[in-house]
């Protein structure tokens, strides 16, 4: 990652230019099942409650957003608690520049601090781009749902993948909501897993 690059946690302030980057892939794509455009407002009170239980990153080029990833709650029922669901979208003209890999792998790194065992994510297919990320990060494919949405005048397929990022000990230590973990082991986490990882720019 270049000097003119960084990752950071959400803020309120980005809401606006993060929802510019995913309103393409609702109106313009299956990538996304979501029909309309959510509303501004709408979409901070999206943004903050996953944010409050679950990291939400944004990715800046040149103090511009260009991309963003989340994780969120997989399952509701309490013993789902240890995995975590993953997304992430990246500007239409900053597509592979390494930048979802970025994303992906940090958030990869901080769900570990919150005691998460298992990822996922779920990839509208074909979609070479998101299929080339998940197994380039050792994700297996563990299932398709067939014809399962219907968007763009079609039906669609959705392929699951799974990582195994923890250890699955008896009595596994409960889920940490990620604003209880302190700021400077969330930064020094980032820090380091950037630091070590390989580039993904060529």
């Amino acid at each position: 990652m270049s000097d003119n690059n960084t990752i950071r946690l959400v803020r309120d302030s980005d809401a606006q230019e993060i929802l510019a980057i995913y309103a393409p892939y609702i109106k313009e794509t299956a990538i996304t099942f979501e029909y309309e455009i959510p509303s501004l407002s709408a979409f901070k009170h999206r943004i903050k409650e996953i944010s409050t239980d679950y990291p939400y990153l944004v990715y800046l080029s040149d103090n511009k957003i260009t991309g963003y990833a989340y994780a969120h709650r997989y399952r509701e029922r309490m013993a789902y608690q240890w995995n975590a669901e993953l997304s992430v979208y990246v500007h239409p003209l900053y597509l592979h520049q390494g930048i979802g890999k970025e994303l992906y792998g940090t958030l990869i790194e901080l769900v570990k601090l919150q005691n998460i065992k298992n990822v996922y994510g779920g990839v509208t297919i074909p979609n070479e781009g998101s299929e080339h990320l998940h197994t380039s990060f050792g994700f297996e494919k563990v299932g398709v749902y067939h014809k399962t949405g219907y968007k763009c005048g079609k039906w669609h397929d959705v392929m699951w993948y799974e990582k195994k990022i923890g250890p699955y000990s008896i009595e596994p230590k409960p889920f940490i909501s990620i604003t209880e973990i302190e700021k400077q082991t969330i930064e020094k986490t980032m820090l380091d897993y950037l630091q070590k990882a390989p580039s993904w720019r060529q």
